[in-house]
C-alpha cells in the first residue's frame, strides 16, 4: 500500500522465502529496499544511498543497459518490469536476480511509483513458480481476473487489503465476491479498460466491509484484466482534514474581515451565520443582547433555502425567551460552550410555537457559544446540525474562536457608539444654532469622522454684530483630538468676542485673534475664514449686498450665483494659518453679490480625499452645487454632503452656507422664521407685509 512501512515489506519479503522488495518513488526519487533486499545486492543501511544510480552501479557492466532499458519501458508504458540481470557483490562474486515488478501512473499517465521484487535465482532457472512468488512479496495488492471476471490470482497484500484469502476467492466472479462494486466506478472502469484495451487509473472509496479509499491501477492482458491496489485511507483522510483545517482557517479569515470592516453592531453580525454556514454547521443563528440583557436582535442563515424563511421564524419566536433558556442561560452566565443532541435542544425549548418550529428543524444537535465582550456576554451564537451532522471537536474550537470574534466586535462598536454619541454632543454643545436675519438664511452642517472618537478641532459660527451686518465664521485647529476640540471652543469663542466687541472687519477679526492666540500662548495652529454681508442704502435699493472677508489659510468660499452658476471666491492667495506669526498682515477682499446668492464656507473634511488632491475636491464640490443649485437651502448642503462624503468622511466636515433672499418680498417659507436677537436694529430693507 501507499506509504506501507519498512517493517510490513520486511515481514513480506520474510514470508516469501528470501524474497526483497522495492518501492521507487519517482516523485521524490527516493528507493526503498527491505533488509532481504539490501542483502541480496550487497549493501546495508550505512552503504545504499537510496536512489536509482545506487541500484544501476552494482549490476554487471554488460546488464546494466538492458536493466534500464527495461525500466524505462515500463515507466513509458505504466506496465510491467521483467529482467534478469546479474549483480556483483563487494566480495568479487555475481549472482544471478530476477525482478519482477509494475509502474503505477496518475491519472494523467505519468508514472509515479515502480513497486516490485527480487529473488537470487544463482540455483534455479525463473519459472512460472518464481514469477508467483515474486508477485506475492509485492507490496502492493495484486489480483488478475479471466474474461469471465473470475479471480485466477491473488496476492498476499490483496489478500490482507481484501479481508478475504486466496483459496476463497480464486475462482469467484469478483461481481458476486464483492457486490458493491456493482454498477460502480470499479465496474465501470473495469470494463471500460477491457473494452479499450487501454490501462486505467483511478482513485475510489469502497463501501464497507472494506470501507476505505484505494488508488488502482487496472490494464487489459491476454488473459483477461490484472489490478495493482494500495490503500490509501490514512493518505485520503489527512488530506481532507488539512483541506476542512484550511477552510476553516480561511473562514475565520473572512469574519474577522467582515467584523473589521464596520463599527456598527447590526452590520458586525449579521453577515456572520452566511460565513459560517455549510462548513461548520447547518444553520446558525447570532442574537444579541442589549445592556439590559434582553435579546433584541438576531440574525439567521440555513444551508437549505427551503429551511431559511422558518429558521428566522424560529429566532424570532424565542428571542424574547433566549436570555432564560436553559443552554442559552447556561453558556452566557459561565461563558463556556454548551453542545446537546436533538433531542436535548427539543425539550429546553418553551413549548408552543418556538418547539413546533425547532421540532420542523429537526436538529440532530446543537451548540450554544456566548459572544464575549470585556467582561460581559453581548449575545448568543447558536448552531444547529442536521442529517445525523455533529460538530467535531475542531469544529467547536473554530466556532469559539469565531464567537470570541464576533463578542469582540460587538463591543468594540458599542464603545465606539458610545464615544461617538458623547463626542458629537460635545462638538455640538459648542456649536450653537445659526440667527436667521430677515432676509438671508443661514444653513450649518456638522459631521465626524466615520473613524475614532469624533472629536476634533472643525468649527462653523455665524451671528450678528451689533449694527446688524451678518458674519460668518469657518475653521479648523490643526490636529484631530480633545486638545484640538478644546483649542477649538476657546477660539471660536475669543473670535465672537473680539468681533461683537469691536465690530471690526474680517480681517482686522482674524488679525486680532492671531494676537490673542500668541499672548494667551496656544502653541496651536488653525485656519479659518471670516465673511461679513454688508448693506448701504443704495445696495438696498439696488438689491445687491457686499461680502467682505479674510482668509488664514483655509479653502476659498464658493458662490452660487442667482442665475445658479458656480465660481470660486479666491480674491489671491490665502494669508498665513493663524498662530504662525502675529505680526503678518491680515487682507480683505470684496464681491458684491445680487440677492439670491448662495455662499458656502466648508473645511477641507468636504473636499480632501486620500487619492486626490485639494483641485480635484473643490472640482467635484463645483459640479455638486452647480447640480443642486435650485434646491432649499437646506436641502442643497444635505445633498452636497451625501455627494461629497457618502456618510463616511475620513475627517470632520463642518459647513456654513447663506442665501440672500429678495428683500422685496417676505421671507420664503422654505426658509423658515427669521430669529433676530432683540438688541439688533431692525432690517432697514424690511417691508410691511401686506403692504398698506
Amino acid at each position: 500500500m501507499d506509504g506501507t512501512p519498512a517493517t510490513l515489506r520486511s515481514g513480506l519479503a520474510m514470508e516469501a522465502a528470501g524474497i526483497g522488495a522495492f518501492d521507487w518513488d519517482l516523485v521524490t526519487g527516493v528507493l526503498e529496499w527491505d533488509e532481504r533486499c539490501l542483502a541480496l545486492f550487497g549493501h546495508d543501511r550505512t552503504t545504499f544511498d537510496g536512489t536509482i544510480d545506487g541500484f544501476l552501479c552494482r549490476l554487471h557492466p554488460d546488464d546494466r543497459d538492458d536493466v534500464a532499458a527495461a525500466i524505462r519501458h515500463a515507466l513509458e508504458t505504466c506496465g510491467e518490469l521483467s529482467a534478469l540481470y546479474r549483480v556483483c557483490l563487494p566480495a568479487g562474486t555475481t549472482r544471478w536476480i530476477a525482478a519482477r515488478g509494475r509502474a503505477l501512473c496518475d491519472v494523467g499517465g505519468v508514472a509515479t511509483r515502480l513497486l516490485g521484487a527480487v529473488y537470487d535465482v544463482t540455483d534455479e532457472r525463473a519459472d512460472d513458480l518464481g514469477v508467483a512468488r515474486v508477485l506475492d512479496a509485492m507490496p502492493a495488492g495484486f489480483y488478475s481476473l479471466d474474461p469471465q471476471w473470475r479471480f485466477t490470482h491473488v496476492n498476499a497484500e490483496a489478500e490482507r487489503l481484501l479481508g478475504r484469502s486466496r483459496d476463497d476467492l480464486l475462482g469467484q466472479v469478483i461481481w458476486d465476491a464483492f457486490p458493491a462494486a456493482v454498477n460502480s466506478l470499479f465496474e465501470e472502469s473495469y470494463r471500460r479498460a477491457v473494452a479499450t484495451g487501454r490501462p486505467i487509473s483511478f482513485d475510489a472509496h469502497y463501501p464497507a466491509p472494506l470501507d476505505g479509499w484505494y488508488e488502482l491501477r487496472a490494464w487489459p492482458t491476454a488473459d483477461g484484466l490484472s489490478v495493482y491496489f494500495l490503500e490509501v485511507t490514512d493518505r485520503v483522510r489527512a488530506q481532507e482534514e488539512v483541506r476542512r483545517a484550511a477552510e476553516r482557517q480561511a473562514t475565520v479569515a473572512r469574519i474577522s474581515t467582515e467584523l473589521a470592516g464596520s463599527m456598527d453592531a447590526e452590520v458586525a453580525t449579521g453577515q456572520v451565520p452566511r460565513v459560517a454556514v455549510p462548513l461548520l454547521a447547518d444553520a446558525c443563528i447570532v442574537s444579541v443582547l442589549d445592556e439590559h440583557g434582553r435579546a433584541s436582535a438576531a440574525s439567521t442563515w440555513h444551508a437549505d433555502e427551503t429551511a431559511r424563511g422558518l429558521l428566522d421564524r424560529y429566532a424570532r419566536a424565542r428571542l424574547a425567551a433566549l436570555p432564560s433558556l436553559p443552554p442559552a442561560a447556561r453558556a452566557i452566565t459561565t461563558g463556556e460552550a454548551v453542545q446537546l443532541t436533538g433531542a436535548e435542544a427539543l425539550a429546553a425549548t418553551p413549548a408552543g410555537e418556538p418547539r413546533r418550529m425547532l421540532a420542523q428543524l429537526a436538529p440532530s444537535a446543537a451548540l450554544a457559544l456566548p459572544l464575549r465582550g470585556r467582561g460581559r456576554t453581548l449575545g448568543l451564537m447558536s448552531l444547529f446540525y442536521t442529517g445525523g451532522r455533529v460538530p467535531t471537536a475542531d469544529e467547536v474550537a473554530t466556532l469559539s474562536d469565531v464567537a470570541d470574534r464576533v463578542g469582540t466586535a460587538l463591543d468594540n462598536a458599542r464603545l465606539y457608539g458610545t464615544q461617538r454619541q458623547l463626542a458629537l454632543e460635545l462638538q455640538r454643545s459648542m456649536l450653537t444654532a445659526p440667527p436667521e436675519p430677515d432676509h438671508a438664511e443661514i444653513v450649518v452642517r456638522y459631521l465626524p469622522a466615520a473613524e475614532g472618537a469624533a472629536v476634533g478641532g472643525d468649527w462653523y459660527d455665524a451671528f450678528l454684530q451689533a449694527g446688524g451686518a451678518t458674519t460668518l465664521v469657518i475653521g479648523d485647529v490643526v490636529g484631530h483630538d480633545s486638545a484640538a476640540a478644546a483649542t477649538m471652543g476657546q477660539l471660536r469663542s475669543l473670535l465672537r468676542g473680539i468681533a461683537i466687541g469691536t465690530g471690526a472687519g474680517p480681517a482686522a477679526v482674524l488679525g486680532d485673534l492671531d494676537r490673542a492666540m500668541a499672548l494667551l500662548q496656544f502653541g496651536s495652529l488653525a485656519t479659518a475664514a471670516v465673511a461679513r454681508f454688508e448693506q448701504t442704502p443704495e445696495e438696498i435699493s439696488s438689491g445687491t449686498t457686499r461680502m467682505r472677508w479674510s482668509n488664514a489659510g483655509h479653502p476659498p468660499p464658493m458662490l452660487i450665483g442667482p442665475d445658479g452658476a458656480v465660481s470660486v471666491l479666491r480674491g489671491s492667495r490665502a494669508d498665513l494659518l493663524l498662530g504662525v506669526d502675529p505680526t503678518a498682515p491680515r487682507r480683505e477682499w470684496v464681491a458684491v453679490l445680487e440677492r439670491g446668492a448662495t455662499v458656502l464656507l466648508y473645511t477641507d473634511g468636504l473636499v480632501e480625499r486620500r487619492d486626490s488632491d485639494l483641485d480635484d475636491g473643490q472640482a467635484r464640490l463645483s459640479a455638486a452645487l452647480a447640480e443642486f443649485s435650485g434646491r432649499p437651502l437646506q436641502e442643497l448642503c444635505d445633498l452636497v454632503v451625501e455627494r461629497m462624503v457618502d456618510g463616511h468622511p475620513t475627517d470632520d466636515v463642518a459647513l456654513v452656507a447663506v442665501r440672500l433672499h429678495r428683500q422685496d418680498r417676505p421671507r420664503p417659507a422654505s426658509a423658515g422664521r427669521s430669529q433676530v436677537p432683540d438688541v439688533v436694529p431692525p432690517d432697514p430693507a424690511a417691508p410691511t407685509w401686506p403692504p398698506a
